[in-house]
């Protein structure tokens, strides 16, 4: 991916929150929100792009931070780039108190290195204890553990990493919504440790970004994922939770545009009546003709577990058909269980589809990988 246009993650542009809702059912395991941005009219992107959304920390987290660091907040200090700011700024803006890495354990060592119990975490030979000891934790775990470390607040600059910027694939066209672009964003809520922790952004995104709101962020192209410059090839999609969110911008995009290939999509969440994203949407643009097939795997709307993978075995003789008729395929979501199971399944498809071995299906996917027929857009 590269940055494009003159703002930037360092230099973001101010986007207004124009819809913030539930995709998701009240009552749903999971939430997932759709988020509507506003763009400055020289700023472009292509369906299968991404958009990075500079996060700020939650107020509640700045405050506890620093309580157990014991400063007051409106201490001066340098940033990154040597402008002078609060301390309370540097830590709702600046700085990554969220998720703590073991980076930032072995850096708090090095001011107090004969504490009991942090020493223990330094170096490669104890990197398993201190990544036991990171699991769940964040900064103020850390503090309130091993207190009195911290002398002077510019030293946070060394031991805590930059807060960055998180990407999210793009859920619309912007032919279809000038002006605008869309995410949909799976909010991340927990608790370990006897605290409740969320998502540093998608926290961000479900309680401090409200319509008419202002949040940091600039577009980042992604050549890799990209449609097929043949308008009447075919297209099959597979993208389970909010993996379905590029497809929602490949979909519109064809629409928007009479283009006539075919697109198959599967789709999965855990209830049908809960966690259907877009349902709507998805049925209007089938009846439309513009989603040629759609298959759907919930999860738990029966006693066996059934996933987008089982699908495509269930489909294989059509979806090899439309391989061999020279369709692309598509996979977004999850990387590390989702997508190697999607390629298992592949392959599977192949073998069967061909009468061929394993390898001979892993040669059909490699060639498939060189035509750009096989992209993947995974974290």
């Amino acid at each position: 991916m590269s940055e494009q246009g003159k703002y930037t993650r360092n230099n973001p542009f101010p986007g207004k929150v124009l819809e913030n809702y539930l995709l998701t059912a009240a009552s749903s395991e999971k939430e997932t929100r759709h988020v509507t941005i506003s763009l400055e009219e020289s700023m472009r992107y292509l369906p299968g792009d991404a958009v990075g959304i500079v996060p700020s920390n939650r107020e509640d987290a700045v405050a506890c931070t620093l309580a157990a660091l014991g400063f007051k907040g409106d201490e001066r200090v340098l940033d990154h780039y040597k402008v002078e700011i609060s301390l309370e700024d540097a830590l709702r803006t600046r700085l990554g108190i969220g998720k703590l890495a073991r980076g930032s354990v072995g850096q708090y060592a090095k001011l107090a290195p004969e504490t009991a119990g942090l020493k223990e975490m330094v170096g490669p030979e104890n990197k398993a204890r201190a990544e036991e000891y990171c699991w769940g934790r964040e900064f103020v775990d850390l503090v309130t553990d091993f207190p009195g470390v911290v002398k002077q607040p510019q030293e946070l600059f060394s031991i805590l990493q930059r807060l960055t910027p998180r990407m999210y694939s793009i859920a619309s066209s912007l032919d279809a919504h000038p002006g605008e672009v869309h995410v949909a964003v799976r909010i991340i809520r927990y608790e370990t440790h006897g605290r409740m922790r969320q998502g540093v952004c998608s926290g961000n995104l479900a309680e401090r970004a409200p319509v008419e709101g202002m949040l940091p962020i600039f577009l980042h192209s992604n050549q890799n994922f990209r449609m097929p410059e043949d308008t009447n090839a075919p297209v099959i999609m597979i993208g389970p939770g909010t993996g379905l969110a590029p497809f929602r911008a490949f979909m519109e995009h064809r629409q928007v545009h009479g283009e006539k290939g075919p697109m198959w999509l599967f789709f999965g969440e855990q209830r049908a009546a809960l966690d259907y994203l877009y349902k709507d949407q998805m049925m209007k643009l089938k009846d439309d003709g513009v989603l040629t097939r759609l298959d759907t795997a919930f999860s738990r709307d029966q006693a066996k577990k059934v996933y987008v993978q089982d699908r495509m075995q269930e489909r294989a003789v059509d979806l090899y058909d439309w391989l061999e008729r020279g369709a692309y395929f598509y996979v977004c979501g999850d990387a590390s269980r989702m997508a190697k199971d999607v390629e298992t399944a592949l392959l599977d498809v192949i073998a069967k589809g061909s009468n061929c071995t394993l390898e001979r299906a892993n040669e059909y996917l490699a060639n498939m990988k060189k035509q750009k027929r096989y992209q993947r857009d995974v974290y």
